[in-house]
């Protein structure tokens, strides 16, 4: 994005001899569009775009809030020139970190190096393509006045923040979940962006299982009730349900899902991070398998937290009319008939089903996002929103289809003591039942409404994401 400015703006930056001064005046004049004297964040908005390096308002807001020493709002010549001089600095410790032999250019193998690094793994032909968007005079090396030039607008202040999007995102929730939580470089955290961030995936999260909360009810029908003699499809599910309570009680069992979106979020977030610390070397630096590892155990971390509220979400959807009235009354209810252990009834086969869930998805994301990068990136490294929400998709779903065996049993053993005459059995028992009755088969019942609701829960959830995101004044 950044790499016409030498041409477009500072012809003598290419001159180590080059004064600064006089390099800074020439850029300021050119953002100053009224020539008062002060450029103001409009005015920057306008002359970055003029010059073909457009920001996001978050960060041209980075930018005053880091240059605006006195508070007017405005960058007068003095503020502008110290913020690029403290920028500059910040991005030569980034260069010096990535020019691994000193010989002042960074080429494609030192990339490979320094990633790999931090923990993420890239091929040659990748990190040509990152050299590619910010090599200027195209002999495949970035020098410092290039890196310099590329990122002299970019408020990253470090190599982390640099490449962050080649991290796994998971912000968005399609109603299952989700492996390695997001993560937050420290500018984020202390300006509040974290939270808003999280605040923005929850309300989409909600919304998003609010609207195929009628899908999930029906996949969850299935499960506990679909076999060989009861051969319930999508269409004779919907029509039952309805029939039994109605057409609100499509949504029988949501309010539990949507209210357990905050501890779960909330606690998997707080989780990551202890463990990060724990798995993280002398640099504080921590690579790829660990944070697998990280994730896998905030995510366990989470669900043992809240999922008593698993176990009421399963049985307040089997549950036919009237058998409870909310949330609280079916807690009671069990509890006074099948003690406390009952709300940790399919927890192994539910702690169980976070490593194949896990592992294929991170495997296929990476995997997904490597081969478009390879055969249709051209002038960027960074694979765009889209993509990625691709590739999440699709890793999602296979994620979910080796896992989804495990779910059912932690559905039936959470909805066992519903169902008048069945044996209460225990996981092992519970899956040679289904395999001696309904086959390899009986395993998968009710996956399809389950992928049903995978387009429309990551459409809707990225929608309301995006105007959360404005509304809080994150986008």
């Amino acid at each position: 994005m950044f790499r016409f400015l030498r041409s477009l703006v500072l012809p003598e930056a290419a001159c180590e001899e080059a004064n600064n001064s006089s390099r800074y005046e020439n850029l300021f004049k050119k953002l100053d569009l009224n020539e008062d004297g002060r450029v103001d964040i409009a005015e920057l908005h306008a002359g970055l775009k003029a010059l073909g390096i457009p920001l996001g308002k978050d960060a041209e807001e980075k930018i005053f809030k880091t240059g605006d020493s006195n508070k007017d709002g405005q960058l007068d010549f003095e503020e502008f020139m110290q913020y690029l001089k403290d920028h500059e600095k910040k991005m030569k410790l980034a260069f010096k970190s990535l020019d691994k032999n000193n010989d002042g250019k960074i080429e494609a193998s030192e990339i490979v190096q320094s990633l790999k690094i931090l923990g993420i793994n890239i091929s040659e032909q990748q990190a040509e393509k990152i050299l590619k968007s910010i090599d200027a005079d195209g002999t495949m090396s970035v020098d410092w006045n290039e890196w310099r030039d590329h990122f002299l607008f970019n408020p990253a202040t470090d190599i982390e923040e640099i490449i962050r999007y080649w991290k796994h995102s998971t912000v968005l929730d399609i109603g299952d979940s989700l492996t390695i939580p997001d993560e937050f470089t420290e500018e984020e955290k202390k300006s509040g962006q974290w939270w808003r961030q999280l605040l923005s995936g929850g309300v989409a999260g909600a919304v998003s299982r609010t609207g195929t909360a009628p899908l999930d009810r029906l996949k969850v029908m299935m499960q506990v009730h679909s076999s060989k003699s009861n051969k319930m499809n999508i269409s004779s599910g919907l029509k039952q349900m309805v029939k039994e309570g109605g057409v609100r009680s499509l949504w029988r069992g949501n309010g539990v899902n949507v209210i357990k979106i905050a501890p779960e979020t909330a606690i998997k977030f707080w989780a990551y991070e202890q463990y990060k610390k724990i798995f993280a070397n002398e640099d504080g630096k921590i690579g790829t398998i660990e944070r697998f590892v990280s994730g896998s155990l905030a995510g366990a971390t989470a669900q043992t937290s809240i999922y008593p509220m698993e176990v009421l979400k399963t049985r307040l959807a089997v549950g036919k009319t009237g058998q409870y009235s909310g949330m609280f009354d079916c807690a009671k209810k069990i509890f006074k008939r099948e003690g406390l252990k009952a709300f940790y009834k399919g927890y192994v086969p539910n702690i169980l089903g976070i490593i194949p869930y896990a592992g294929i998805d991170l495997a296929v994301y990476e995997a997904l996002k490597t081969a478009w990068l390879d055969h249709y990136a051209s002038d960027s490294a960074n694979p765009g929103v889209f993509v990625l929400l691709g590739c999440g998709t699709v890793s999602s779903t296979c994620g979910q289809l080796a896992s989804y065996p495990l779910a059912l049993i932690r559905t039936r053993m959470q909805a066992q003591a519903l169902l008048e005459g069945a044996p209460q059995l225990n996981m092992v028992g519970l899956f040679q039942r289904i395999i001696a009755n309904e086959g390899i088969l009986g395993l998968y019942r009710g996956i399809g409404p389950n992928f049903m609701k995978v387009l429309p829960a990551v459409s809707i959830s990225y929608v309301v994401y995006e105007k959360m995101k404005q509304n809080l004044g994150l986008a």
